[in-house]
C-alpha cells in the first residue's frame, strides 16, 4: 500500500495497465512530453514512448473519432479531454458511433475505449473549465459513465474501465485531484462498474452523491444534529448506477437527499429520485430533496463558491427531510 492522491492513483493505474497490455494507448492534448495539464500522465511518455503516449492536435472530436477507430481495430485507447467544457465536441462521435457500433455491427465489433475528462468546478477556473456534463453522457445509449470520489476509487475504477469491452466515460473531479490522500494498493485491482459503496451506515436519512460532492456530504454528515444518523452512499458508477443499493438504504431510512454539482434541470439527481419513487415510494417518510448547482452558467471565480453545493446547503436539506411531517 502507498499513500496516494487521485493524480497519483490514476497515473499508477495507467502505468500498470500499459505494462500489462500492450494494446493500451494514451492520447490527448499535452498528455505526452508535458504529462497533461494536471500532470496526470507525467512520466508515461518517457517510459512508453511516442507510439503509445500520443500528443494530439487541439481537436476534441478528432481525438474521440481516432480513439473509436483504434478501439475497433484491436487497441484500447485511453483518451484525455483537457477540460470538461471541451468534451462537448466529442458527443457526435460518442453518441453516433462509439455507443452504437456494437449494435450497428450486430456484435461483430465493440469499442473498448476510455475517455478521461477532468470534471467539475472548485479550482477557480475560467469559462468552459468548471462544467459538469455527466447528463449528456449518461443519456446516450451504449456509453458507461463513472466518477471516482477518492484515490482508491480512481485507480480501481480506471482499471475496470480500461478492461471493459465498451466505451467508458471517466470523469475525474479536478477539485479533489490533490485534496485527498489515502492508502491505495500498489498492485492492480478492479472496482466493479455499477456497484455503489456505503461509506457510512445510518438509520435516519440516506445521502447519495458522487465525485467531489462526497467530501461535501461527509462534512455535512458531521455537522447535522447529534440525534440524526446519516447513511452515506458513494455511487462511483453513474451508468449503470446501483439502484438496488439506494433502494435498500431508503427502505431503511425513509428519507433521502441527493447531491450533485451539475445544474438542477434534468441533472442526474432527478433520475436518482425518479428511481427512488419507482422502487421505494411507499417507504418514504418525506419527499426526496435535491441539492445541486443552479440553472446558470458556472460563474467566474469570485462567485464560484456561491454556485456549488456546500456542507451548509446539504445540512439544510437533511434538516428539511428530518423535520417533515
Amino acid at each position: 500500500m502507498t499513500i496516494m492522491n487521485m493524480v497519483q492513483a490514476i497515473n499508477s493505474a495507467l502505468q500498470q495497465e500499459m505494462q500489462h497490455d500492450k494494446t493500451v494507448l494514451l492520447l490527448g492534448e499535452d498528455v505526452g512530453r508535458n504529462g497533461g495539464v494536471f500532470r496526470v500522465t507525467e512520466g508515461l511518455w518517457q517510459k512508453f514512448g511516442d507510439e503509445r503516449v500520443i500528443d494530439t492536435p487541439l481537436a476534441e472530436s478528432a481525438i474521440a473519432g481516432v480513439s473509436i477507430g483504434l478501439a475497433v481495430n484491436g487497441f484500447k485507447p485511453v483518451a484525455e479531454i483537457q477540460f470538461d467544457g471541451f468534451s462537448i465536441p466529442t458527443l457526435d462521435q460518442l453518441i453516433n458511433h462509439a455507443g452504437r457500433i456494437r449494435t450497428r455491427s450486430r456484435g461483430r465489433f465493440n469499442v473498448p475505449m476510455v475517455l478521461r475528462v477532468p470534471y467539475g468546478g472548485g479550482i477557480r477556473a475560467l469559462e468552459h473549465h468548471s462544467d459538469s456534463p455527466e447528463t449528456y453522457f449518461i443519456h446516450a445509449p451504449g456509453l458507461k459513465v463513472v466518477c471516482p470520489a477518492t484515490p482508491y476509487d480512481a485507480k480501481g475504477l480506471l482499471i475496470s474501465a480500461i478492461r471493459d469491452p465498451d466505451p467508458v466515460i471517466f470523469l475525474e473531479p479536478k477539485r479533489i485531484y490533490r485534496a485527498i490522500k489515502e492508502e491505495v494498493p500498489d498492485e492492480a485491482y478492479e472496482i466493479k462498474i455499477g456497484e455503489a459503496q456505503v461509506v457510512q451506515e445510518g438509520t435516519d436519512v440516506t445521502v447519495v452523491s458522487y465525485g467531489a460532492m462526497l467530501r461535501v456530504c461527509k462534512e455535512a454528515a458531521e455537522k447535522v444534529a447529534d440525534n440524526t444518523s446519516v447513511e452515506l452512499i458513494n455511487l462511483r458508477s453513474l451508468k449503470p448506477f446501483d439502484a438496488e443499493a439506494i433502494a435498500e438504504s431508503v427502505k431503511k431510512t425513509g428519507r433521502v437527499v441527493v447531491v450533485n454539482e451539475a445544474p438542477k434541470m434534468m441533472g442526474f439527481a432527478a433520475e436518482i429520485i425518479a428511481t427512488i419513487n419507482e422502487k421505494t415510494f411507499l417507504y418514504l417518510r418525506a419527499p426526496p430533496v435535491r441539492v445541486t448547482g443552479f440553472d446558470t452558467i458556472v460563474p467566474l471565480p469570485k462567485m464560484e463558491k456561491y454556485y456549488f453545493p456546500d456542507a451548509a446547503r446539504v445540512v439544510k436539506a437533511i434538516d428539511s427531510v428530518m423535520e417533515f411531517e
